[in-house]
């Protein structure tokens, strides 16, 4: 499904949507980052296979040293015999000794592999990850939290580490024991062999069935409230000072309380129903286990089995119970991370909205022609187009206004232009070439923007101003901030352009915070500059501050300003009026004031009367 088709779906709707990946397409997707990274994947392999047939010989070699110590009653060894005996003991000895050294070689070399690739692998994803949650639309960032976003990424690529170690130093090993010691133990008693066989399919099919069918429909519930609970944190955090202002510190702790306690009841679920699990698998390797004791005893008293014998089946016994107990817990665990990764599998399963097309080219637009063809669109939410055949062209140098009532089309506008939104008709076009044929990051580049409300990095001020061009001096940042009114602030303050400024800005005022985006601007010396309500909510002072650095910037510039203010826009060249979609009309302020009747005329009595 597309981003587009995606943003349309409700909440529960996604959700749901989350909750159809099977655990084979997560399973797909992480095999498919081990295949990206195949040497350390085949170090680590090497080393548990290693380690698992040192494991599956030893239960060999200790009954045939048993069956050694058996047959000798103690003393000096008598006869060439007797010798023999020794020898083979002595060479069983070496050679268990042997085989610990290899399973200690072999298990240091999969440690040093698996830590290789689940760090490469880690490091792949989240930066795949985040590169696609940045591409994703501006509905989406609007509808997400971004507190669950982080939770969805970070959960997921620790998921990822556990799911390493478990299928690959765990499983993998296991597997191999058991499939092993059931070769091995049938060559010695067939009838032995095909009861362990029968017995480990049992095990792992019940345990299989208890963790997919019983623990993970809970554990995906509780999934889904811990992401909640990390979207309610960020969300009243960020917004502290609205929680202060109200006095509302303990209305929000209770809000999270409720939030916490749903969290508590489903991840309780989840924990019973992982122990009950377990203790159901316990049970299930304990009559296994007395099964194989009992039937070996049986043999011996037959006379079908010496001590030997009897001492390796109850060698190999001990060793695969122990590799069935971690198994079914290695299961469980797998469960687990499969669960905890499927809300960053299910991003890695979301196109972003807007895409470059193959081969799109660099743009670069020296003179800022603007010229909407025939335009037609649709917000995805929407039944009913916005704009049906607009056609506008702005000259290049020129400065225009965007007014008209909310919902007018005036910010989608822009929007477009930026390509946020991809048109449903019609093209758009800047020095007669269609921006759909460059990059996203080219036309950006092109196009400098001085919004309503500047967001700013919890960064330095150097760094916020040098965000408009990358690699930007320290001459260049401080020339950029003069020429924005912004300088005398800033080297006000304690450390100067090295200030952090809080997340969003918040240490600022809104004026501070609005002069440093015009010189951010400024510094990005865009042939396309958007001002979008760029004055609206400023005080007298800090407005005339900001108007000051406008003109400033206008200069040689195809200027586009969204305004309800139309005071604002009186000396502008040319002022477009919106409504529902449509320009109802188009001139200077001069013009449009004179018409009667029309819309820009009665806005401005409107605002005449209001100042």
């Amino acid at each position: 499904m597309s981003e587009t088709a995606a943003s349309e779906l409700t909440p529960q709707q996604r959700e749901k949507k989350t909750r159809e990946i099977p655990f084979t397409g997560i399973v797909a997707f992480i095999a498919r980052r081990w295949i990206e990274h195949p040497w350390p994947l085949a170090r680590t392999l090497t080393g548990v296979a290693l380690a698992t047939a040192a494991d599956i010989v030893m239960p060999v070699l200790a009954g045939r040293l048993v069956s050694d110590v058996s047959q000798h009653a103690g003393g000096p060894p008598h006869g060439a015999e007797q010798v023999a005996l020794l020898r083979d003991a002595t060479w069983t000895v070496g050679g268990l000794i042997s085989l610990g050294l290899i399973g200690l070689i072999g298990r240091r070399f999969s440690f040093l592999g698996i830590t290789d690739l689940t760090l490469a692998m880690m490091t792949d994803v989240i930066g795949k990850a985040f590169a696609r949650v940045q591409r994703f639309s501006t509905d989406w960032h609007a509808n997400t939290f971004a507190g669950s976003t982080v939770r969805k990424l970070t959960r997921g690529m620790w998921a990822m580490d556990t799911l390493n170690d478990t299928l690959l130093l765990m499983i993998v090993p296991e597997a191999i024991v058991l499939c092993g010691t059931t070769l091995v133990l049938g060559l010695h008693s067939p009838l032995m062999g095909g009861v362990l066989g029968v017995s480990v399919v049992l095990f792992i099919v019940l345990s299989i069935w208890l963790t997919l069918r019983y623990v993970a429909p809970s554990a995906r519930q509780s999934n889904q409230w811990d992401t909640r609970m990390g979207a309610a944190l960020a969300d009243a955090i960020t917004c502290n000072a609205v929680v202060k202002a109200f006095g509302a510190e303990g209305r929000e702790e209770r809000r999270l309380g409720r939030t916490v306690a749903a969290w508590r009841g489903r991840t309780r679920r989840t924990w019973v129903r992982g122990t009950n699990s377990g203790n159901l698998q316990n049970l299930a390797s304990l009559i296994m286990r007395m099964q194989l004791i009992a039937l070996s005893v049986w043999l011996w008293w037959n006379g079908k089995a010496g001590p030997g014998d009897v001492a390796y089946v109850l060698t190999m016994v001990f060793l695969v119970q122990g590799y069935l107990r971690d198994l079914g817990q290695q299961v469980s665990q797998v469960q687990r991370s499969v669960n905890e990764m499927e809300e960053l599998v299910a991003i890695f399963g979301r196109e972003a909205g807007v895409q470059d097309q193959p081969g799109a080219l660099v743009a670069r637009f020296p003179h800022g022609a603007i010229h909407f063809e025939h335009v037609t669109f649709r917000y995805p939410a929407q039944t009913k187009p916005l704009y049906s055949d607009l056609d506008v062209t702005i000259a290049p140098g020129s400065r225009v206004a965007l007014v008209g009532p909310s919902g007018s089309g005036k910010t989608t506008f822009t929007k477009l232009l930026q390509r946020l939104y991809d048109v449903s008709g019609g093209r758009i076009l800047v020095d007669g070439v269609d921006i759909r044929t460059v990059t996203q990051e080219s036309l950006r580049s092109q196009i400098a923007i001085v919004p309503q409300e500047p967001i700013l990095f919890h960064r330095s001020l150097a760094e916020n101003i040098a965000y408009g061009r990358p690699g930007a001096t320290q001459a260049e940042i401080e020339e950029a901030a003069r020429r924005a009114n912004a300088s005398d602030f800033i080297e006000r303050l304690p450390d100067g352009y090295a200030t952090l400024v809080g997340e969003r800005g918040v240490k600022l005022s809104g004026g501070e915070r609005q002069r440093v985006a015009i010189a951010r601007a400024f510094l990005a010396d865009a042939p396309i500059l958007i001002f979008d309500e760029a004055t609206s909510s400023l005080d007298s002072e800090s407005e005339a501050l900001v108007q000051d650095a406008m003109e400033r910037l206008m200069r040689d510039r195809t200027v586009i300003v969204v305004a309800h203010r139309l005071a604002t826009v009186m000396e502008l060249d040319r002022i477009l009026v919106f409504s529902h979609g449509e320009v109802r009309e188009d001139g200077s302020h001069a013009e449009l004031i004179r018409q009667d009747g029309g819309i820009y005329r009665r806005l401005f009595e409107l605002q005449s009367l209001e100042g």
